[in-house]
């Protein structure tokens, strides 16, 4: 599945430290081609992909039937800045988000609002990646 993949997202996917069980969280998920690949990096764990654009989540679910069935993708319509678990959903491990408005710097208010909800999601542990980096980023989100 990982084909469907552009050389960005290729490069992202293999930056991450994924491994077996992980929980992971995908911030603007688009088309989910990337939450597809991270899905089957991380057998038996679950990605959890969201996206603000209820046609995108549409795109998402058409392409990712397999992974949607399986049990190990979950997609939700969100914006991160909104975004929160749902009662009795377990945190995650990691999260990534490529191009997300929200997180890119150019909203200081906005994108504080996504890191408290972001660090909310997450495990005590759990990491934060942007693509700002080459190719991506660790943002702290606790001291």
């Amino acid at each position: 599945m990982a084909n469907d993949l552009s050389a960005r997202l290729a490069a992202v996917l293999n930056a991450l430290p994924l491994r077996e069980g992980l929980r992971v969280l995908e911030i603007g998920c688009g088309p989910g081609a990337l939450a597809r690949a991270i899905a089957m990096r991380i057998g038996d764990g679950h990605v959890l992909a969201i996206d603000r654009s209820a046609k995108a989540i549409e795109q998402a679910k058409s392409a990712s039937q397999a992974e949607l069935s399986s049990g190990r993708l979950t997609l939700r319509q969100a914006a991160i800045e909104d975004f929160e678990l749902h009662a009795h959903e377990a945190p995650y491990d990691i999260a990534v988000a490529i191009r997300v408005g929200a997180l890119d710097g150019r909203h200081p208010e906005l994108e504080r609002r996504a890191l408290r909800r972001v660090a909310d999601a997450l495990t005590s542990r759990g990491q934060l990646y942007i693509d700002s980096g080459n190719p991506l980023r660790e943002v702290r989100l606790r001291d």
